[in-house]
């Protein structure tokens, strides 16, 4: 795939703000979730007319266990429609669908349901939605490396190739909304040369517009990597 003229080929999203967003309509958080899994649908589909190769969303955390507990049944809900509604979209529009984190300790019928999924969609090619499930970027450094040292010396080619998105271009461009300026436990690893991208926009309302000034920023930076 040629590199479009933004020259980013992997981004990632924190998708932020889906709380706050419902709270300002005074509505449940889950209607903010579900706003935001519209949200998701506009962006997937723009980031293949923007020339991205990957997209990855950070969807659910190791660390949103903590929630109560109707909230988290009210997630997995919302994701499990997901991919059920939008397989024949993911099929029309050449979309791969890959998933990262600690997925296979989920529920078994969250796991067949993604199975089948990735199943249907490995022949996709135009562009990669990388889902983040049960995903915190500490637990797979943890993970990375204890398959390194089980294969010989633990090095950074080593780690990196034990990684989830080992079989992905390295991220250019880590984009939060909300307003929140942190990582929050995601693609630790990969975000070290990566730019990074903060916006006061809340998830709900993040447009293809929104993506499209966020590639034009990056496309202006320039990237040293410890060089002069």
């Amino acid at each position: 795939m040629s590199v479009p003229d933004h020259g980013a080929r992997h981004v990632a999203i924190i998708m932020d703000g889906n709380g706050r967003w419902a709270k300002k309509r005074f509505l449940p958080r889950v209607a903010g979730h579900r706003a935001g899994v519209e949200a998701v649908r506009t962006i997937v589909r723009a980031a293949g007319d923007l020339g991205l190769e990957v997209l990855t969303l950070y969807a659910f955390s190791s660390e949103n266990w903590k929630r109560p507990e109707e909230e988290v049944s009210d997630l997995m809900g919302l994701m499990k429609r997901f991919i059920l509604s939008d397989l024949d979209e993911f099929a029309a529009n050449d979309v791969k669908l890959k998933v990262i984190g600690n997925w296979r300790a989920l529920a078994p019928d969250v796991v067949a349901l993604i199975e089948n999924a990735l199943d249907r969609t490995s022949g996709n090619k135009r562009t990669t939605l990388a889902v983040a499930l049960n995903y915190g970027a500490q637990d797979e450094l943890v993970r990375a490396a204890t398959a390194a040292a089980a294969t010989g010396a633990i090095t950074a080619e080593a780690i990196e190739a034990h990684l989830d998105t080992a079989d992905m271009p390295p991220l250019d461009l880590l984009i939060r909304t909300s307003g929140e300026v942190r990582l929050s436990n995601f693609l630790l690893w990969q975000s070290a040369y990566a730019e990074l991208y903060f916006t006061d926009r809340l998830w709900p309302d993040f447009k293809p517009a929104d993506l499209a000034a966020a590639l034009d920023h990056f496309a202006r930076r320039e990237r040293r990597y410890g060089g002069l």
